[in-house]
């Protein structure tokens, strides 16, 4: 079973996600196997906060080339979570 540090990885520090967190959106970099109400779940218990819809998306990962050889850097997924309008903000973004 894994735990709610176990899921979500980091978060994604961005321009777009700077935006959006002006209408209490954030962006994680989470496991590959979790799911929606898996991630809903960690952040409420990470954060102490009321999730309200999260929204999930695979991203593949990008070919890079050294010289001659190609390799291809590691497939993550990455869900955005927006928090319900009377719940506070997640601290650790607060000061970027």
């Amino acid at each position: 079973m894994m735990t709610p540090y176990d899921i979500i990885k980091r978060p994604i520090i961005s321009e777009t996600s700077m935006e959006n967190m002006a209408e209490k959106k954030y962006t994680f970099e989470v496991d590959r196997r979790a799911n929606k109400v898996e991630i809903k779940k960690a952040i409420e218990k990470i954060f102490g906060v009321k999730v309200q819809k999260v929204n999930t998306m695979n991203v593949p990962g990008k070919k890079k080339r050294m010289g001659m050889h190609v390799g291809k850097r590691p497939d993550w997924k990455k869900a955005i979570v927006q928090l319900t309008p009377d719940s506070k903000e997640i601290e650790f973004f607060e000061g970027m």
